[in-house]
């Protein structure tokens, strides 16, 4: 294995805490993946904040959502951050952009160095447990033998369960939000469904990095209304004008779509979303509840009552069956966005978790 990049020693600066470059873990082995291909190589981008202190017991990695980077101080404003409860002046902070996903990992529009050609649609099925697998090398090679907290939401919970079947013993916190240990039906239909939109783009099946980007807008579209509650539709986009057309969600439902084309592809989205549904704790493991046994860290699972993705009693079943797990929920009119948007509450949870109350 090679890095690119700077090592941990290289973060133990104050100039460190100012300036972040995005790093590159490569990994020139072929990686068995589990439904049965193969990548014969990859890279992970990661971002690093803080610096690990003497101890080597300030570590909190974090893991992103589906269309979620590896710079959590980007997304998840006022929960990580200089004086936020995920601390970089207290925390060693790690976040990895996953296989699959456009922000410096290896992924559809990465090169096979079998072909010297994009991978495009011959890149391999991968899963939820792969990338957890990614993650635990990555964690090999910088040389982190313990992680106070792991934390991620969504997609991202997803991941972080898995990798807390895993390797067990790495992790002294755990807190899972919004997500869940095995994906539904309810959950792959949302995601059929934005696949279907990006089938019906007549590019999709063309070899070229903007293949199926009218798909891709409607597919957020479809994403949107999941992500979402009726209570946040109705207070957010409501029009105070008796018009017949043009209505202020049609523009708010096609911006946001917009934005997403500037900085994904409809490749990424296509592996990630099947790695979404892929996602399956107790596979291979006896099934689910004695999956969830074998997590040995403080849990505590967090869920927003207005969530129609993930909802309410998927966090109630993982509380249910990780050992000695907590249970928090909070409400949110955004519904599972509100991971991201009610930063006050969340950060509140992360407090609690990080002192041990409860």
């Amino acid at each position: 294995m090679e890095i690119q990049g700077s090592p941990i020693s290289d973060h133990n600066s104050d100039e460190a805490l100012k300036q972040q470059t995005l790093k590159y873990f490569h990994y020139p082995h072929p990686f068995q993946l589990e439904a049965g291909a193969y990548l014969p190589e990859f890279t992970l981008a990661y971002h690093t904040y803080g610096k690990l202190n003497e101890a080597k017991d300030n570590v909190v990695w974090v893991v992103h959502a589906l269309t979620g980077s590896s710079d959590p101080v980007d997304w998840w404003p006022g929960v990580v951050g200089k004086d936020c409860v995920i601390d970089i002046g207290k925390h060693f902070i790690v976040c990895a952009n996953c296989l699959g996903s456009p922000y410096g990992s290896t992924q559809p529009l990465s090169v096979d160095p079998r072909t010297g050609a994009p991978y495009y649609h011959d890149f391999p099925l991968i899963t939820v447990r792969d990338i957890a697998n990614s993650y635990e090398l990555l964690r090999i090679h910088l040389g982190i033998d313990k992680i106070r907290l792991l934390t991620g939401a969504s997609m991202g919970g997803q991941q972080a369960l898995e990798w807390a079947v895993l390797a067990p013993s790495v992790f002294e916190y755990l807190l899972l939000i919004a997500t869940n240990a095995k994906h539904s039906p309810w959950g792959i239909g949302f995601n059929e469904s934005q696949r279907l939109a990006i089938e019906a783009d007549g590019t999709w099946q063309e070899k070229r990095p903007d293949a199926g980007s009218a798909g891709l807008l409607a597919a957020r579209s479809i994403a949107l209304l999941s992500y979402r509650s009726s209570q946040g539709y109705n207070k957010t986009q409501a029009d105070d004008t008796d018009k017949t057309d043009h209505f202020r969600v049609q523009s708010y439902q096609r911006y946001q779509g917009e934005k997403l084309l500037k900085r994904f592809n409809a490749f990424s989205y296509w592996t990630l979303s099947k790695a979404m549904d892929s996602h399956n704790i107790g596979r291979n493991r006896g099934g689910i509840p004695a999956a969830l046994s074998k997590i040995s860290a403080k849990t505590t699972i967090l869920g927003i009552e207005t969530d129609i993705l993930f909802p309410l009693g998927e966090q109630q079943f993982l509380y249910r069956h990780i050992p000695h797990a907590r249970l928090d929920v909070i409400h949110s009119d955004l519904g599972h966005d509100g991971f991201l948007t009610e930063s006050s509450k969340v950060t509140q949870v992360i407090r609690n978790v990080m002192e041990g109350v409860g």
